[in-house]
């Protein structure tokens, strides 16, 4: 019996990646939250990012069909008045988590505002992926309720200090969240790349 209380608690140590006790967010079923994730000092098993092939430009457990993407703009139309929809579209990434690369953003060609793409299962892409890359992402669009703990924590990812990060978040925020199950990525044409690098989140 304590034999398998013992492998019982190392299972479930190791799927809770750092998650704490306290989260606020609740994350759609079938997503990890990411809230609460220490990269520091961890190895995050499971994911071998040393060894990452910076050629590689397909992440995720699902293939995405280039083929069938939409357009971000026509995407977030047909998301409107809606609270779930899977969708595959094309967009402009503006920020990848600079810790682990299990997060990126997209922008928003309406709002002029990125919005957030978290990686199902959390897969990772390249930390070094350049601001203006193409992404061509396959998953499910949701409205979600992001904490203040939450934001602050993504936006130290994004490379801002602890301070500078909670002087930025007012609130809990509610909006659409993407929850891809797969990515490609695609070097933007001259046309397509930004003048200038977008600050990442």
């Amino acid at each position: 019996m304590k034999k398998v209380l013992m492998a019982f608690t190392a299972a479930a140590l190791l799927a809770s990646c750092g998650n704490n006790a306290e989260e606020t967010t609740t994350p759609a079923e079938g997503v990890e939250n990411h809230e609460g994730h220490e990269h520091e000092g961890e190895d995050h098993t499971g994911h071998d990012h040393a060894a990452m092939d910076e050629n590689k430009t397909e992440f995720g457990a699902v293939a995405v069909n280039k083929e069938a993407a939409i357009t971000t703009a026509e995407m977030l139309a047909q998301f409107e008045g809606q609270t779930e929809m899977a969708a595959t579209f094309k967009g402009e990434l503006t920020g990848v988590c600079t810790k682990m690369g299990c997060w990126v953003k997209i922008k928003h060609p309406a709002e002029g505002e990125d919005f957030m793409v978290r990686f199902v299962d959390h897969f990772t892409i390249p930390t070094t992926t350049e601001m203006g890359t193409v992404a061509y992402l396959t998953g499910t669009a949701k409205q979600d309720t992001t904490s203040v703990d939450d934001q602050i924590h993504l936006l130290e990812d994004g490379g801002m200090s602890h301070d500078e990060a909670a002087a930025q978040v007012t609130g809990p925020k509610y909006g659409m969240t993407f929850y891809a199950d797969g990515i490609a990525l695609e070097a933007a044409t001259a046309e397509e790349a930004p003048a200038t690098e977008t600050e990442t989140m």
